[in-house]
């Protein structure tokens, strides 16, 4: 038989040296076999069997080698450790709001004279800590709650009973307003707006989220809670110089150490003392009256303007306690673009949305008018249908004034302003006041002996406005008989046409002021009780321009 193929070498051999030689053959591949097998730690190999890539990687990669304990050892017993678990804390709600608050003090104490004098001070007034802490009770839970947002020590929830014993109506000799006393122009610098509509200084929300950024921004500044609440008092200014003045001696700068007025040195002591009374109320024969920890108030959103009146009605509440939460709104309406959020009690604000829902009547029965030109409060009165005692009562002008062009006034709503106020007249809104009197120019003759300070004493002007008037020196000498030009207070007709005297009116007047310079007996005298109730109602615009356009404070670094 021919084979195609050659056959292996040990097919040609003897019988027994060809079964040697399959043994051993068996003996080789058995070998190389156990060679490649990975060992997956379990004594067997992995799912799937070896594959050539597992192959080359056994034969490259290093391995640990197994280790195994012998058969006759025997194993070691299970211990069981011993540690200690760190007790539970205990996560029970508040009892009260002032508990909550007593949770969250985080100031370092002072302990001192002073604070034991402001001690004594509330202790011995009950009376005076009983009507302050049940004001406080309609605001304290929103405070408490930003704080505690905000991460802040919560001594500053406190800090209102310090400064206007929680009365946001509270004004100061200094112009500071609202229950964090905030300044005329640090409000500004924090976005409190001040016009003839409101005062956000008195704001409940708007005035405690800038009393908290005015604080986190102090702390940042001076890293401490008792510098901070200084420059809050007296100004960051005024704490930044006088720690500046005790480096450069070389001293500490503490709010210890620092020199400050001794409104500033007993500010801290009084918050301390508060801050004890609360955490120890019996120590100081003290009760605290019941603050439940929830939310006295909520926040209702207006889109449409609408009367005070319509709102007490609507959420059951008196127009007094809807003003206690509402304490920024100067006028019977709450304008919806400047003022879009309101406060109501809890209950009472679900009744007032409730009932808006299926309200049919006119919501509001005010707008604002912009004063096109100066007039006087009855032409102004004449223009917008109302009465003059009215307009002036509810725009708060004074007799004797003339409103400014520009001025925003409160009016009845009619066919042609019935719109609700825009937002930039709600937001800037001014009244702006002149006395209803014009100066007139008038020519007077110089008696004999006269000076400039004798003739203007005589017809109530100063001496540096007749030299300036007539170009001269203040301390000029007069001639008898020579003409001194003088600008007289002329009141204004309100039958004259946009404030301009009529010719006649004129001349009678050149003739009254001509009589009295050559004859001055009673005419001289009643001229010159004229000038000086000219000059009284100069002074009162002034006072009230004050009042009106908030300007910002001259005081600079005073506290807010």
């Amino acid at each position: 038989m021919t084979h195609a193929f050659p056959l292996p070498p040990a097919l040609y051999l003897p019988e027994n040296k060809r079964r040697w030689w399959t043994a051993a053959a068996l003996a080789v591949g058995l070998f190389i076999s156990g060679c490649a097998t990975v060992d997956n730690g379990s004594g067997s190999p992995p799912p799937g069997g070896v594959d050539a890539s597992s192959t080359r990687a056994t034969n490259t990669t290093p391995r640990l080698p197994s280790y195994r304990l012998p058969g006759h050892v025997p194993l070691s017993d299970i211990g069981v450790a011993s540690t200690s678990v760190p007790p539970v804390a205990t996560l029970a709600a508040p009892a009260d709001l002032w508990e909550r608050i007593r949770r969250g003090f985080a100031m370092n104490d002072l302990d001192s004279d002073l604070v034991r004098d402001q001690e004594r001070w509330y202790a011995t007034r009950p009376d005076y800590i009983q009507r302050m802490t049940e004001r406080s009770s309609r605001y304290l839970f929103h405070i408490v709650e930003e704080i505690e947002r905000r991460n802040m020590p919560m001594e500053l929830a406190l800090l209102p009973f310090i400064e206007s014993a929680f009365n946001p109506q509270a004004v100061s000799s200094a112009r500071a307003a609202g229950m964090w006393q905030f300044m005329p122009a640090t409000g500004e610098s924090f976005d409190l707006k001040q016009n003839v509509f409101r005062d956000d200084r008195r704001d409940v929300l708007a005035s405690t989220r800038a009393a908290l950024d005015y604080l986190q921004q102090l702390h940042g500044r001076f890293g401490d809670w008792h510098l901070a609440l200084a420059a809050y008092n007296w100004g960051q200014g005024n704490v930044n110089r006088a720690i500046t003045q005790n480096k450069r001696q070389g001293l500490p700068t503490g709010y210890l150490d620092i020199n400050m007025p001794l409104e500033t040195r007993t500010y801290v002591p009084k918050l301390q003392a508060v801050k004890n009374i609360m955490a120890r109320p019996q120590a100081f024969n003290t009760t605290l009256p019941l603050i439940g920890n929830h939310p006295f108030f909520d926040t209702v959103t207006l889109d449409r303007d609408i009367d005070v009146a319509v709102i007490a009605r609507l959420s059951e509440v008196s127009e007094g306690d809807f003003r206690a939460l509402n304490p920024s709104l100067k006028q019977p309406v709450v304008m919806a673009s400047g003022t879009p959020n309101i406060l109501l009690p809890w209950d009472n604000a679900v009744i007032f949305q409730n009932k808006l829902t299926t309200h049919t009547g006119p919501l509001a029965s005010w707008t604002a008018w912009v004063v096109p030109s100066t007039m006087t409060v009855a032409q102004a009165a004449s223009r917008v249908g109302m009465s003059e005692t009215e307009l002036r009562e509810v725009n708060n002008i004074p007799p004797g004034m003339s409103v400014r062009a520009g001025s925003s006034l409160l009016v009845h709503r009619s066919g042609q302003r019935n719109s609700d106020v825009p937002l930039h007249v709600a937001d800037n809104a001014q009244l702006s006041l002149q006395p209803d009197v014009v100066l007139r120019r008038s020519v007077v003759k110089a008696r004999k002996g006269d000076t400039m300070a004798r003739l203007a004493q005589r017809y109530g002007v100063s001496a540096v406005s007749v030299a300036g008037w007539n170009k001269l020196a203040v301390n000029a000498a007069l001639k008898p008989g020579q003409s001194v030009t003088l600008m007289l207070p002329k009141r204004v007709s309100l039958a004259t046409s946009g404030g301009t005297p009529t010719k006649k009116a004129a001349a009678s007047s050149t003739r009254r002021v001509a009589k009295s310079a050559g004859q001055p007996t009673k005419a001289k005298a009643k001229a010159t009780t004229n000038s000086v109730a000219a000059k009284k109602t100069t002074r009162a615009v002034a006072s009230s321009s004050a009042k009106t356009r908030v300007a910002a404070s001259g005081k600079g670094d005073k506290k807010p």
